[in-house]
């Protein structure tokens, strides 16, 4: 999202192949999944709608997932809600606002956003599983050698990254990297936060029987407030933006279940899709029965970690 940014399945709203005009609302920007509207009424709050798009493999796929952007919205509350003694958060309201994104939408507070991906990382996976291989750390930060894919780290980590544009990949930076961009303690505050709300959401969704293996975090400063301190904003916590695996099916050096979107990917690079992700050609349809197994994920993931089924609109 912009620097000056920051639930309904498709049974309940229709698809749009351009974000939904919204009364009393401006549309200002649609990323991969989320559509940012400006509030007439009000320049210091802005409308985050989560769509069911899905991406992968730097692409926006054709086919949208039933349910996810209730789920993406309606986890995120959930665990502003369990961080909120923690860390601020950006939400002014998920109630009022228009009646077709109802449950997949959130009234936010404007803030000037961080220019880093602050990403936490519990266990090897992802680039930092590719960066360990090739040189034994993750972001500068040097760990012990004989891990696997898949292994508990000795102690999470902060592995910051940039915030690529849509169609190019984030890059795993350190943390003086940060400092060059924001300033040393501002550096250290975000590594703190983010460190702090890691530790509190892994012990959460261990008692649920889920391993959060790594998740990215967005923070941002109120306009006019930089003598305060920074504010959680965006999705937090939710299949998009977070490794979840099964505990009962842990097991290092494998590749592990996960709840997201690892049917889509893996469909899309078997022959059954006849894409090849490296042609520079635009993904396929997904068949019905990978988008019904992918918003089982989805839904699954919801379930485990509240205890409860998805709110009804």
């Amino acid at each position: 999202m912009p620097s000056s940014v920051i639930a309904v399945p498709a049974s309940r709203e229709p698809h749009h192949a351009t974000p939904p005009e919204l009364p009393g609302f401006s549309h200002l920007y649609s990323g991969k999944v989320r559509d940012l509207y400006s509030v007439d009424a009000a320049a210091d709050v802005v409308l985050v709608v989560a769509s069911d798009r899905i991406s992968a493999y730097d692409h926006v796929l054709p086919t949208p997932i039933p349910d996810k952007g209730v789920v993406l919205t309606q986890l995120s509350v959930w665990w502003f809600e369990q961080l909120a003694d923690l860390v601020d958060n950006h939400v002014v309201s998920i109630q009022d606002v228009p009646d077709q994104v109802a449950g997949r939408a959130m009234l936010c507070r404007r803030l000037d956003m961080a220019p880093v991906e602050c990403v936490a990382r519990g266990y090897l996976a992802g680039s930092g599983w590719a960066d360990y291989r090739e040189s034994g750390a993750v972001c500068g930060i040097d760990l012990p050698p004989g891990l696997h894919n898949g292994s508990r780290l000795p102690e999470p980590i902060f592995t910051p990254a940039t915030k690529a544009e849509m169609g190019e990949h984030d890059e795993n930076i350190t943390i003086e990297d940060v400092a060059t961009l924001v300033g040393p303690e501002r550096a250290m505050e975000l590594r703190e936060l983010t460190l702090a709300v890691y530790a509190r959401a892994e012990e959460i969704a261990r008692e649920r029987g889920v391993i959060l293996a790594d998740t990215k975090l967005e923070f941002g400063l109120s306009p006019g407030g930089m003598d305060r301190g920074y504010v959680l904003a965006d999705e937090v916590l939710t299949p998009d933006s977070s490794r979840f695996w099964p505990a009962e099916q842990w097991q290092p050096g494998e590749s592990q279940p996960s709840f997201d979107k690892q049917f889509v990917r893996d469909w899309l690079t078997s022959p059954a899709s006849g894409w090849d992700k490296d042609s520079g050609h635009p993904p396929p349809e997904l068949p019905p029965d990978v988008v019904e197994r992918t918003r089982q994920r989805y839904l699954e993931a919801y379930r485990r970690l509240t205890g409860c089924d998805l709110p009804a609109p």
